[in-house]
């Protein structure tokens, strides 16, 4: 596999940490930031609902309140989000969503984002949301965005920086939340008990993956669901003195280990370490379990909503606001604050195998950089 590195500035530097050897590499100017792809839900979206008719839209105040504009961009965060924060990691601008019109020229180059909230890993997930970015139109889109840098820098490029680029996919909890538990009587329900229904969507997620491969992906962090039982949301409709919902809590746990598991049978299928997993409940569940520790005041409460643990309804401007976001692990009923993606992102680069598997971003990079000096 070549990796292509690209920087986006003359100063570009990263601090890489390798928790296998504990060596510290640190790319000089002449090395550069790879291309970075982002598809999945309203976790990792940067703003491709901002251009549709869709109600899962995050476009207005207070959204971005810490975002150095301060304004909404229609992350789902009160500022950075995650692909933010992985960018600033690697060393790059943020990637713009596929369909901002300012992604053109030369900044197809950094990449681009085409999540979009409310998607799942079936069709069906998210209808309530009228216009949306299903998985399939996603990745249509890639081809799509293929297309566009060939024209740009020709076809030889083109596949030097789709398989040299960093990609981050987050999937599965709408297909729970807005669709298995979403009404106490669904249609999935009626057709599936928890266990069959996660292996449904996992089986699913399989063919995704396998054609993000076909598409030329190499390097592919694969997300699972965060705790879904514990986000003040599922809190406020389904939860008993303020403990997590067991079966949400429960589908968190059957999805990620039949996740990590797909994950490793891919691996072995493709003959490389492709796609990594990381286990979001297991992380989360720290900083949610002894929010303290993380220098959290609750892992329980919206900073913004409205009812019980703020977890009824939308964040809007005549929501609860609380004054201080850093002491909040959530920001909305669904969606983490940018410290508690700090936390997460901050696992993906240097947790270990308890967390991320095969290996974390740090010995991801470490290896494709020493892979590119052997080439140079």
């Amino acid at each position: 596999m070549t990796i292509n590195f690209r920087c986006t500035s003359s100063t570009a530097t990263w601090a890489v940490s390798v928790a296998v050897t504990a060596a510290i590499l640190v790319a000089s100017p002449a090395e550069c930031a790879r291309a970075f792809f982002v598809f999945g839900d309203s976790l990792v979206d940067n703003g491709n609902n901002n251009y549709l008719a869709s109600t899962a839209r995050a476009d207005a105040p207070p959204y971005g309140i810490d975002y150095p504009t301060h304004r909404a961009t229609g992350r789902f965060s009160n500022g950075f989000n995650i692909p933010d924060l992985i960018s600033q990691t690697l060393g790059a601008e943020s990637t713009l969503a596929y369909l901002n019109p300012q992604l053109n020229g030369e900044k197809l180059l950094v990449g681009a984002n085409f999540a979009s909230a409310g998607i799942g890993i079936l069709n069906d997930t998210g209808v309530q949301f009228a216009q949306i970015i299903r998985m399939y139109q996603q990745l249509e889109y890639f081809r799509q965005y293929q297309a566009r840098v060939t024209a740009l820098i020709g076809p030889e490029q083109t596949q030097l920086l789709v398989n040299g680029a960093l990609v981050l996919i987050t999937l599965g909890g709408n297909d729970y939340v807005n669709n298995y538990f979403l009404t106490p009587v669904t249609f999935r329900r009626l057709q599936f008990n928890l266990q069959d229904f996660s292996k449904l969507i996992v089986s699913e997620y399989r063919k995704i993956l396998l054609r993000l491969y076909e598409l030329g992906a190499r390097r592919v962090l694969v997300t699972g669901t965060g705790p879904l039982g514990c986000i003040p949301a599922v809190l406020a409709t389904r939860s008993r003195n303020g403990q997590c919902a067991e079966e949400p809590q429960q589908a968190s746990a059957i999805f990620n280990a039949l996740l990590i598991q797909m994950v490793g049978a891919i691996n072995q299928e493709v003959g490389s370490d492709a796609f990594v997993a990381f286990d979001g409940m297991r992380m989360q569940n720290d900083f949610i379990s002894n929010p303290q520790a993380y220098g959290f005041v609750t892992s329980k409460i919206a900073c913004c909503g409205q009812g019980a643990y703020n977890g009824v309804g939308l964040c809007t401007a005549l929501s609860n606001l609380c004054p201080n976001r850093e002491v909040y692990a959530f920001w909305d009923a669904f969606h983490p604050s940018e410290k508690a993606n700090r936390i997460v992102v901050r696992s993906i680069l240097t947790g270990s195998e308890e967390y991320m598997f095969p290996m974390n971003l740090s010995t991801i990079i470490a290896l494709d950089l020493q892979k590119e000096k052997s080439r140079t």
